[in-house]
């Protein structure tokens, strides 16, 4: 048992205990944000619209993702267009710290959850609102805003949904920094995480220059590249200087791309774990089954 002081394993998980989140966010972002607030040990209570309404659309798309990402969360269904059910949910809101939005401005204004609505009727609520864009209500996806960021490279789709989910990392972070400022203040704070801005953020290194074609981590640089094992591929990310002369003295070969290519075709991908694990190399590897088919 760690000593009252011992900050070796720190209590993360309970930086949200008391803390009640209510989310009515539907698809990735939303449950992706409100699965790290439970890890973070809040109470997180997960708003639904009726399946008969369509549901979390995100449960007909890949079930046991959606199952991994509810885990622990307690569930409610309500049809936030009917009477008795909004009402339902303002009763539930009472309780709430935080409200978990990803919906469009004008359909919560019309679901009476506007952010003035919510501040008059809950002065201490936190509402985290979740959009695509912080400076339109146009209609965005993950795919949309990866496109305009430079991040995809049609026709192949992207293999994650990276503004989904770095949106949620930056919901995560909204929520932390919402109470804290209520605290401080005694009023529930709004923020808004948008999903264009998260995908802005991910292409600064493509923007300047790292990971465009030819770029220092786009095969600019031999020490950050695929090479092909007899068996697979092996990922090699020795970037820095020391690596770099790590993997110079192992090998025995320059550290040229052309050397290393034949270098690494002599073993197979067991060998070359071996091989890193030896000389504290940083390196992977993918079998081909993995990457091929």
């Amino acid at each position: 048992m760690n000593e009252p002081n011992d900050v070796s394993k720190p209590p993360a998980s309970l930086a949200l205990t008391g803390v009640h989140i209510f989310s009515i966010a539907l698809n990735l972002p939303g449950p992706a944000c409100a699965r790290r607030l439970a890890d973070f040990g809040a109470m997180v209570t997960k708003v639904e619209p009726p399946a008969l309404l369509g549901g979390d659309p995100m449960r007909q798309y890949a079930q046991p993702y959606y199952d991994e990402l509810h885990r622990d969360i307690e569930m409610r269904t309500l049809n936030l267009k009917s009477a008795d059910d909004r009402a339902a949910l303002d009763a539930l809101l009472e309780s709430a710290d935080v409200l978990l939005t990803s919906q469009r401005e004008a359909a919560l204004n019309r679901l009476g959850l506007g952010w003035e609505q919510l501040h008059s009727r809950f002065p201490k609520l936190c509402q985290i609102a979740i959009v695509g864009s912080a400076e339109s209500d146009e209609a965005g996806h993950d795919l949309t805003y990866l496109a305009e960021a430079g991040l995809a490279t049609p026709p192949h789709l992207p293999v994650t949904l990276m503004a989904d989910l770095g949106g949620a990392e930056r919901a995560v972070t909204a929520t932390f920094a919402a109470l804290r400022q209520r605290d401080a203040t005694g009023h529930g704070q709004r923020i808004v995480v948008a999903l264009e801005d998260a995908a802005h953020a991910f292409s600064g290194p493509f923007r300047h220059g790292l990971t465009r074609p030819g770029g220092l981590l786009s095969g600019g640089h031999p020490g950050y590249n695929f090479y092909r094992a007899q068996d697979g591929w092996v990922v090699l990310a020795a970037l820095e200087p020391h690596f770099a002369a790590r993997v110079q003295s192992a090998s025995g070969v320059a550290f040229e791309q052309d050397a290393l290519t034949v270098f690494f075709n002599r073993g197979n991908i067991e060998h070359w774990s071996a091989w890193a694990a030896q000389h504290d190399i940083p390196l992977a590897t993918l079998p081909l089954q993995n990457t091929e088919g």
